[in-house]
């Protein structure tokens, strides 16, 4: 088994000799027989231990255990201690998600303070085989089918293609003892079940249906490769800007809610909202989505998301007083008076206001836009209800929501980033000019 696990990390780089790797080690057989082979090795390791507190006396005699064990072997012992029921009640999480969480989060802590290079599980063959079959029982993708990966980040697994019966033998030939959990053997949890039951049932079917199911996986993983390849290309066609998807692209790929999906799956957005999401696409504008953090917008010809704290600013209107220079909340601006003389140039910028501050009545007000506001554009005479020049513009309702006024009194001064009021431009009977720039 030694020289699999060695050839194993070799193959996938999975640790170099010159730093020291964190390793879980929880008592049972696999994180013990992962401790000794790593050390046997010559890697320089640090055992970490966690006591989950779920199992009374059981759980004090692993933690006895692993320091007795790690002193015999010489390595620096690392332990914490959880409360994770009160961490799963307060999360409203299972306790198995709560352990995992907690685990992960301190190991990852401890490899920095340690300055590890890696953090070493001991995930074996069966624990690949029980994790595609969860991820299918759930229903997944091709990635969720190609099970437990070498390595997740900065997370190693050097037993991955190890089978369980080989690593207790091992540990038999050695007489090294291990404790067990009893959880184990309950089949209350869903591992423990696929593990105890399903997988027996399956073996009755096909002996080697656990090599069977890695196969599969690897052959996935190989066609997951593909399909990843495949949406990027996708992707470029698809996505323009930050957070832009165009529709007559993604309706011309050859699965178009699949690929919406994948597209859509970062940003949080379940399967049965892209289903809503693909249902409008050929049909009007305006319609929104959201998922936890996001929110979606059906514009015209394309898809616009941004997240939720971008929504409109609630809160009343912000004043700026004739001293100001720059205000920064809850947008950017300078303000700047210089004389109105010859040769002085005004900006064609939309980020630049050029105003005569003495057809203003301080203190100014910054405010979002509401339905009847009207103001008279630059250089016409006439009068123009802002949502007329949002349609003229082709704004999105994003856009129209994230769209600030400058007001003087209750008139509009300047639709900021867009256009001036023609009211409070600067005229040859200026004698001062207000220069106020907008910083996105």
């Amino acid at each position: 088994m030694k020289n699999e696990v060695r050839k194993y990390i070799e193959k996938h780089k999975l640790l170099t000799m010159d730093k020291p790797v964190v390793v879980g080690l929880s008592g049972g057989a696999d994180s013990v027989a992962l401790l000794s082979v790593l050390c046997e090795l010559g890697y320089t390791c640090m055992a970490a231990h966690c006591n989950f507190h779920l199992r009374g006396e059981e759980s004090n005699r692993d933690e006895m255990f692993v320091r007795r064990f790690t002193e015999n072997l010489s390595v620096p012992f690392y332990k914490v201690d959880f409360q994770t029921n009160e961490y799963a009640a307060d999360n409203r999480i299972s306790i198995e998600m709560a352990a995992r969480e907690l685990r992960y989060q301190w190991f990852e802590q401890l490899r920095v303070e340690l300055s590890a290079q890696a953090i070493a599980v001991a995930h074996h063959e069966q624990d690949n085989v029980e994790t595609v079959l969860l991820n299918l029982i759930r229903g997944t993708g091709i990635k969720g089918l190609t099970g437990m990966s070498p390595r997740n980040g900065l997370v190693v697994r050097p037993l991955l293609t190890v089978k369980r019966a080989d690593i207790l033998a091992w540990l038999n030939r050695r007489e090294v003892a291990y404790v067990t959990d009893s959880t184990n053997l309950a089949d209350e949890y869903t591992r423990n079940f696929l593990r105890i039951r399903v997988i027996p049932l399956l073996e009755k079917l096909n002996p080697s249906v656990s090599q069977a199911i890695i196969r599969t996986a690897d052959n996935l993983s190989e066609t997951e490769a593909i399909y990843a390849y495949a949406l990027d290309e996708i992707k470029k066609k698809v996505q323009t800007g930050k957070d832009t998807l165009l529709i007559a692209p993604l309706l011309n790929t050859p699965a178009p809610k699949t690929v919406l999906y994948e597209l859509l799956k970062p940003y949080g957005f379940n399967r049965s909202v892209v289903n809503d999401i693909f249902s409008v696409l050929q049909g009007e504008s305006g319609k929104r989505f959201f998922s936890d953090e996001f929110q979606l917008l059906k514009d015209r010809d394309r898809l616009l998301i941004k997240p939720l704290t971008e929504s409109v600013a609630a809160g009343g209107d912000q004043l700026l007083y004739e001293n100001d220079t720059r205000i920064t909340d809850p947008i950017q601006l300078t303000l700047k008076y210089e004389p109105f003389q010859e040769g002085f140039s005004i900006s064609k910028d939309k980020h630049i206001a050029t105003l005569d501050p003495d057809k203003l009545a301080f203190p100014l007000s910054l405010r979002r836009w509401r339905e009847g506001d009207w103001f008279v554009p630059f250089g016409m005479k006439g009068r123009k209800k802002l949502s007329d020049y949002f349609t003229d513009r082709k704004l999105s309702l994003f856009e129209k929501e994230n769209i600030w006024l400058l007001c003087s009194g209750d008139n509009i001064v300047w639709i900021i980033g867009e256009r001036i009021d023609n009211r409070f431009c600067v005229d040859k009977n200026s004698e001062q000019v207000l220069v106020i720039h907008f910083f996105e």
